[in-house]
């Protein structure tokens, strides 16, 4: 469940825990993870979009 937790953590749908580590690199590290689950999401909206579109 360590996996579901980051995730919701990175899409805002969780609260961050507080006594995590808040250094720099750390921030910058999740908001990559952020802009690459977002991407993600982006392609597979796409990708359900062409493949309907098609029938």
């Amino acid at each position: 469940m360590g996996i579901l937790k980051q995730v919701a953590e990175y899409l805002y749908l969780k609260k961050k825990d507080p006594g995590a580590d808040n250094s720099k690199f750390t921030r910058y590290m999740h908001g990559i993870n952020r802009i690459s689950i977002f991407l993600f999401i982006f392609a597979m909206i796409v990708l359900a979009i062409r493949l309907f579109r098609k029938h």
